[in-house]
C-alpha cells in the first residue's frame, strides 16, 4: 500500500455556489420544479443571476463541499476539479486553500468560464438548483493525478460530474489508481435525476469500482429500480463493501456485509437543506479515515448534516470539531 498523505481526495464539479432566499412565487415565475437540480446554459445563468436577490457566494460543488467540511473536521484533504482562469476561478481556489484543502488542478484558459450553481432556498428549507457547468465539463482523464490519488486513503467521486463521457473515463482512471495503491473509492450518487440519466453506467461503476457508496433514499431506489428502500438497500449491500444511506428525518442506515447500523437523525431546525448529504459524507469519511467504528462515523455524519441545515449555505458556521468532540466518544 502506498504511503497515505491525505485522508480524502475529492473529484467533482468545481463551481461557485450562489445561495439566496426566495419565495415559492419566484420558482413559479421562472418555471422551476422545487427541489430539483437542472442544468442551464450560459445565457440562462446570466439571466437568472440578474433576477436573483442578493446571496451568499462561496466555493462549492458537491464534492467541494464535502472536502471543505472534512477539512474543518481535521481531515487531511485534497481536491481535483476544473475551474477557468477567471475571477470566479480565483474565488474558488482561494476559498478551498484557505480551508486547508490542497487544490493543485491546472486552470482552463481560453475556454468556457468557471461553473456556478444558483441555489434558491424557499421558506420550507428546500433548495432548488440551477447549474451552469462551464469549465467543469472539460475535466477528463488527463486531469487525474494518479500519484495524488495513490496517496489518499479514500478517493471520493461526485455523481454530479458523471454527465460528460470524459468525466466517466476520469472516474475509472482514478478508481484504478486508488485500487492499485491499496486505497478505497467512495461514490456519492448526488441526485436521482443524474442516476436516471446514467443508470446503467452508474450500476457498472458501483459494482466494479466502488467500495463505499453514499446515497439518499430516492437515489438508491432509482439506482436499483426498486419500489422500497429495504429492497434497494439489500441490492446495495450485495454490490459494495460499505453503503451509507441517508433518509432525512429518519436518520441513516449503514450496511457492511451482514452488519446493519441505524443512526438517528440529529434534531435541527431546518432552514436550508443545501449540502446536507455532502456534510454527512464529510463527517462519515472523517470518522472512517480516523479509524472510528461505524456508529461513530454515522453520528459524525449526522452532526455535520444537522449543523449545515440549521442555517443558509452549505458550509458549517459552528465549530464542528468541538461539536463532534462533545457528542462522539
Amino acid at each position: 500500500m502506498t504511503e497515505v498523505n491525505y485522508d480524502i481526495i475529492g473529484i467533482g464539479n468545481a463551481m461557485v455556489d450562489v445561495t439566496t432566499r426566495v419565495e415559492d412565487s419566484f420558482l413559479s415565475r421562472h418555471d422551476m420544479h422545487k427541489g430539483a437540480m437542472i442544468l442551464i446554459d450560459a445565457e440562462a445563468a446570466e439571466r437568472l443571476y440578474a433576477a436573483m436577490p442578493p446571496g451568499l457566494e462561496s466555493s462549492g460543488g458537491s464534492a467541494g463541499n464535502t472536502c471543505a467540511v472534512a477539512a474543518m473536521l481535521g481531515a487531511r484533504v485534497a481536491y481535483l476539479g476544473k475551474v477557468a482562469d477567471d475571477q470566479l476561478g480565483d474565488v474558488f481556489a482561494h476559498d478551498m486553500r484557505a480551508l486547508g484543502v490542497h487544490f493543485p488542478s491546472a486552470r482552463l484558459t481560453g475556454g468556457t468560464p468557471t461553473a456556478r450553481c444558483l441555489i434558491m432556498v424557499t421558506p420550507d428549507g428546500q433548495r432548488t438548483m440551477n447549474t451552469y457547468l462551464g469549465a467543469c465539463v472539460t475535466f477528463g482523464p488527463d486531469d487525474v493525478d494518479e500519484d495524488l490519488i495513490a496517496a489518499a486513503a479514500v478517493t471520493y467521486l461526485e455523481g454530479y460530474l458523471f454527465d460528460p463521457p470524459e468525466a466517466q473515463a476520469a472516474f475509472r482512471k482514478a478508481a484504478g489508481a486508488a485500487h492499485r495503491a491499496g486505497q478505497q473509492v467512495a461514490l456519492s450518487l448526488s441526485d436521482a435525476f443524474c442516476v436516471d440519466r446514467h443508470r446503467a453506467a452508474f450500476r457498472d461503476l458501483v459494482a466494479g469500482h466502488v467500495d463505499i457508496l453514499f446515497a439518499n433514499e430516492t437515489e438508491i431506489t432509482s439506482l436499483y429500480e426498486k419500489n422500497t428502500f429495504a429492497e434497494a438497500a439489500e441490492a446495495a449491500r450485495a454490490d459494495v463493501a460499505l453503503a451509507a444511506l441517508t433518509r432525512s428525518e429518519a436518520g441513516s442506515v449503514i450496511l457492511r456485509g451482514s452488519e446493519t447500523v441505524t443512526i438517528s437523525a440529529v434534531p435541527a431546525k431546518v432552514l436550508d437543506t443545501t449540502g446536507a448529504g455532502d456534510a454527512y459524507a464529510a463527517g462519515f469519511l472523517a470518522g472512517w479515515t480516523a479509524g472510528k467504528p461505524l456508529l461513530a462515523c454515522g453520528r459524525m455524519g449526522s452532526l455535520a448534516a444537522a449543523e449545515v441545515i440549521s442555517h443558509y449555505g452549505a458550509r458549517p458556521e459552528a465549530d464542528l470539531q468541538a461539536i463532534v468532540a462533545n457528542e462522539v466518544p
